[in-house]
């Protein structure tokens, strides 16, 4: 591992950890576990900073990093507060915590949480201490960076779009406008791409390439663990997304099917 990343893991260890704590003390005062959705994105920015300021590999690869995941963190918090203003409890999570304890209940959510900040940031981390790209290489931070661009722009404008629907008084039971129409999770596929373009620009150096879990581990996470899946289990029987599953691409943007 290249010199310097012992300082910058462990910093960014204590900063997702420090944040997570704060986050179980709001979630105690709200009674809401989903408040662990705010700073999800902040968190993964938090790591991105101690790698700018820490670490002594390309600046350049970093100030991209740092500049990238600070605009897609902040723009997904204040996404996530806009959204749950004035709701209860996030479904998801009421099914997620049911039955548990306390402590399990901390393990589940901010435990859990914290170390996939940890974990999905490695790229980040790996790049603050990697020297500059050589040779073909540094084509990817280019590659990278259009990723991040790309997908964050598909994100905010499917989750916009989806507010938009929302507070519209004649709106149908499902949501099968704009990005809408052609992936049933055009927010997570957006997410997926960006997280995969922080890889790319990570990857430019060679120690960034042997992160490449990181950007499974998201793509796992948005799908599977708390995304995509699990949002369709909650709508297993309504007759109206039955129609939507079968005219809509899951994940991937694709042409809508007829009929």
């Amino acid at each position: 591992m290249p010199r310097g990343f012992g300082a910058v893991t462990a910093a960014a260890a204590a900063a997702v950890t420090a944040l997570q704590a704060g986050t179980y003390a709001a979630s105690r005062v709200t009674g809401r576990a989903n408040v662990v959705d705010v700073v999800w994105g902040p968190g993964l920015a938090a790591v991105s900073w101690c790698g700018l300021a820490l670490g002594r590999g390309d600046r350049t690869r970093r100030a991209l990093l740092a500049a990238g995941t600070t605009a897609w963190g902040a723009r997904l918090a204040w996404h996530v507060v806009r959204a749950s203003r004035g709701r209860g409890e996030d479904p998801r999570y009421a099914e997620l915590l049911d039955g548990l304890s306390e402590r399990e209940r901390i393990v589940k959510v901010f435990v859990t949480q914290g170390f996939a900040q940890w974990f999905i940031s490695l790229p980040i981390q790996v790049a603050a201490v990697s020297g500059p790209p050589r040779g073909r290489r540094g084509a990817l931070t280019g590659v990278g960076a259009a990723l991040m661009l790309g997908g964050g722009v598909v994100e905010a404008l499917a989750d916009e779009q989806k507010m938009r629907w929302r507070r519209r008084a004649d709106h149908g039971p499902v949501m099968d406008e704009g990005l809408w129409a052609w992936s049933r999770h055009p927010n997570y596929f957006g997410d997926a791409c960006f997280w995969s373009g922080v890889y790319g620009v990570a990857a430019a150096a060679k120690p960034g390439a042997w992160t490449w879990p990181s950007p499974l581990a998201m793509t796992y996470f948005l799908v599977i663990a708390t995304g995509a899946r699990r949002a369709e289990r909650m709508r297993a029987g309504d007759p109206a997304y039955d129609d939507y599953r079968r005219r809509v691409s899951f994940f991937v943007p694709l042409p809508p099917r007829r009929g």
